[in-house]
């Protein structure tokens, strides 16, 4: 176990649940403690991405107040989830590092198609949104913590996949074929677990 880390969050994306975690707590084996992981029921896409990073700040409030420093990791929706969380509502204050899965951070193509009446969360990852048109405009609050973004250039779920990164930080490319084996693929696992454990 990490002596002395941060609690641990961890993000889900859309279409998941805490539960596609499963493989990485496996990994981890205990080795990091604590870890906890919120559930944000997204309606498959009916809720917009801020009101999500409020829920997450509701949670984080209830669960380890408002000043403990955590580190945080979200995965595909998660990442820019977390991300309004860091920027908009202060919690680039308490995190020590922020580690972007395979998220949409400069948006995906996918996207693109679906309405924001209808669907706003997921428009809000389109390429060119207008949430991430924001996020981008003043990315000075990511600047005051460690951000790493993990992807893949194979990824069909955000397209293009190799801009699946943070406009600030360190960039790594995971060299598995799809969006799921970030979480699954013993490589990607392999390089996340080192990421979480290091000092």
């Amino acid at each position: 176990m990490v002596e002395a880390a941060p609690p641990l969050v961890l993000v889900h994306g859309l279409w998941d649940t805490p539960r596609v975690f499963n493989p990485l707590i496996r990994h981890l084996d205990g080795r990091r403690q604590p870890i906890l992981i919120p559930h944000l029921p997204h309606g498959i896409g009916q809720v917009p991405l801020e009101r999500l990073a409020e829920q997450l700040a509701a949670y984080l409030t209830t669960h380890v107040g408002t000043e403990q420093p955590i580190d945080l990791l979200g995965f595909s929706m998660g990442g820019v989830i977390a991300r309004i969380w860091l920027q908009w509502l202060g919690g680039h204050r308490r995190t020590r590092r922020f580690i972007s899965l395979g998220s949409p951070q400069q948006g995906t193509l996918n996207a693109l198609a679906c309405p924001p009446w209808l669907l706003p969360g997921i428009a809000d990852m389109g390429r060119g949104s207008s949430l991430l048109r924001r996020l981008n405009q003043d990315s000075r609050a990511l600047q005051q913590l460690e951000c790493v973004s993990l992807y893949t250039p194979f990824d069909l779920i955000v397209t293009p996949g190799w801009q699946a990164a943070l406009p600030w930080g360190r960039r790594e490319e995971l060299l598995v074929w799809t969006h799921d084996q970030l979480l699954r693929s013993p490589l990607a696992l392999e390089r996340l677990g080192k990421e979480l454990l290091r000092p």
